[in-house]
């Protein structure tokens, strides 16, 4: 055991000490004062660095895709409830293979009884079953040859030549077109792979390049349907709003979307700025639903701030070491998880005291603290009013999961094609991610809207955007 032992140099017994001697004692000193202060650094950083490798899609934003599949969390089983079935569970919506609409029907008469009979009364019998049978038919292509002709004009002289009506000047008609931007945009597949797919199925070869001319007048065709897509989300009463990272030519850039219960609308700026955010929005007043992200907070015509955001923080600090910090994510998060229940079952008058006061109280025994607790606390301090937004608007959800949703596909997007080649490509994904998640929301065929805008973009009509 070591002894303890405290030197003074300003005790008389001890002024005999020699010179030197009392100068390595200060220089030890010092050198303890310092090395205790690097260990109190190394300790804190160690710390930052434990809680940045543990950060997952629960405890951050991370993405879920960003999770490590050897660190997959187990679901917490509820005490006192039963594991749940595999399959449908009672209740749900069925979702049934739909009878369709026959191409031919065969009746099937029974062959013989199992007494022996062969016998039957045809005039008896009735069906009982209709068992459906559903085949691919053999893609045979529709080649048309149109051949110009031309002669001299026995008036004047002048060789006259035939045109081309306008709808086949492409090579390439309105559903053969809206199958490939089909393929490229709302399933995002490469060029390679599309024309690999058309020579395997559909059994006829199309270069890259005629792929990409296919894909540009799909993007100028679809115009209109973008155009009114925004207009109709800026005349919304309420928005979900975020955004996430694109690149074009490998320089950072910003997908934008903001959505509703009716259409999604996408915009790709190179900034992530006040500038970026009023291009989307542009004169929208409405709701706004969003992150904690500081361009958001200032929004003035009302917010709702994501709660699941909040949720996430306060998970991470039940993962802490310190019984404080654990303790403080404990209380927060279930407070929170109760407020996101109200929004399916809205409190009396006395439960929401309770709550709100509880809220409060919890809030100011942890928000002086310089530690992390006191930071989200803060946070939550200054997001206090924008937290229960939803509970006086109808079609306002606590949470920023719609737009969350509705960028996942572009996520997916862009770390397969790692973002886009150029200007004209940025404008193809923000369009047809537009189309694709309207249609999405509204149940509609996205290969039949492209069918028709192709269509009209041929014959230089208006298409039909009553659908949007």
């Amino acid at each position: 055991m070591i002894a303890s032992f405290s030197w003074n140099l300003s005790d008389p017994s001890q002024q005999q000490t020699p010179e030197p001697v009392r100068q390595y004692i200060r220089h030890l000193e010092r050198s303890l004062s310092v090395l205790k202060q690097q260990m109190e650094q190394a300790i804190q950083r160690i710390e930052q660095l434990e809680v940045q490798a543990k950060k997952d899609s629960q405890n951050s934003s991370k993405p879920p895709s960003s999770d490590s599949p050897f660190k997959r969390a187990a679901r917490k089983k509820k005490k006192g409830k039963k594991k749940r079935a595999k399959g449908g569970q009672k209740g749900h919506k069925a979702n049934q293979q739909e009878m369709l609409k026959p191409s031919r029907e065969h009746h099937i008469t029974p062959d013989s009884c199992s007494c022996g009979n062969t016998d039957f009364d045809m005039c008896q019998m009735d069906p009982f079953y209709t068992h459906q049978h559903i085949e691919l038919p053999k893609i045979e292509m529709e080649i048309s040859h149109f051949i110009l002709h031309r002669c001299d004009c026995p008036s004047c002289g002048k060789t006259v030549k035939a045109s081309l009506p306008a709808e086949v000047r492409s090579g390439y008609g309105p559903r053969l077109s809206a199958f490939v931007a089909e393929l490229s945009g709302i399933k995002a597949m490469s060029r390679n792979d599309v024309k690999q797919l058309c020579k395997s199925v559909l059994d006829f070869s199309i270069a890259t390049g005629t792929i990409q001319k296919i894909i540009d007048r799909a993007s100028e065709s679809i115009v209109p349907v973008y155009e009114q897509i925004g207009q109709t989300a800026r005349s919304s009463f309420c928005n979900y709003i975020d955004e996430t990272s694109w690149f074009k030519e490998n320089r950072l850039q910003w997908l934008w979307v903001m959505a509703n219960e009716r259409v999604a609308f996408y915009r790709i700026d190179p900034h992530r700025s006040k500038e970026a955010f009023y291009h989307l929005v542009q004169d929208w007043e409405g709701i706004l639903i969003s992150d904690s992200y500081s361009l958001y907070r200032n929004w003035i015509h009302g917010r709702q701030a994501c709660i699941a955001h909040l949720i996430r923080k306060a998970n991470a600090l039940t993962e802490r070491k310190k019984p404080d910090l654990r303790r403080f994510g404990q209380i927060i998060s279930s407070h929170l998880h109760q407020l996101i229940q109200f929004s399916k079952d809205p409190p009396t008058s006395q439960k929401w005291s309770e709550f709100y006061s509880t809220l409060l109280f919890t809030l100011s025994l942890w928000e002086e603290d310089k530690n992390d607790a006191g930071l989200l606390a803060r946070q939550i301090v200054r997001e206090i009013d924008s937290l229960w937004v939803f509970l006086d608007y109808d079609g306002v959800d606590p949470t920023n999961n719609r737009a969350e949703r509705a960028l996942h596909f572009g996520v997916l997007w862009r770390k397969r094609s790692l973002g886009t080649q150029s200007e004209k490509g940025n404008r193809w994904v923000k369009r047809i991610l537009s189309l694709k998640e309207t249609c999405r929301l509204k149940s509609k065929s996205t290969f039949q809207i492209l069918v028709d805008s192709i269509t009209n973009f041929f014959n230089n009509t208006q298409p039909d955007l009553a659908w949007i």
